[in-house]
């Protein structure tokens, strides 16, 4: 039973790190500062951001869930990282206004970024199985 919990705290410890800096990292590289735009109610940039941290943490869970070492988990971590915001830099590319439309506060532009960060997140974690 204790080296179950001790596994369970390794791994729950871990992936707030991670996550803590995915969401550092992210934030960095997106052309906008999301934390200022979700405190001036921008809920285009909240869903934006939340849909690129749920995809991350999907592919997370999954790396969990598959993988028998920890190290093993911080290297589809770091991958997780990467397909994100490759994710956000093809997509913003396409889609040539997501800068102006996300600090204007366009809902619709934050949800279907975020969208397309859940996708990939989906598709990642899958990937993983």
């Amino acid at each position: 039973m204790f080296p179950a919990i001790v596994n369970y705290a390794t791994h729950l410890i871990a992936s707030g790190i991670l996550l803590g800096i995915f969401f550092v990292i992210y934030t960095k590289v997106t052309p906008f500062d999301e934390l200022a735009l979700i405190h001036a109610g921008k809920g285009a940039a909240s869903l934006s951001l939340g849909g690129a941290l749920i995809g991350f943490s999907l592919t997370l869970g999954s790396a969990i869930v598959h993988n028998a070492t920890l190290v093993e988990v911080l290297m589809w971590a770091v991958a997780a990282m990467i397909v994100q915001i490759l994710v956000y830099a093809i997509a913003s590319r396409l889609l040539h206004t997501v800068r102006t439309e996300i600090e204007a506060g366009n809902v619709a532009m934050g949800g279907l970024m975020g969208s397309v960060s859940l996708v990939a997140g989906i598709v990642n974690a899958a990937c993983l199985s």
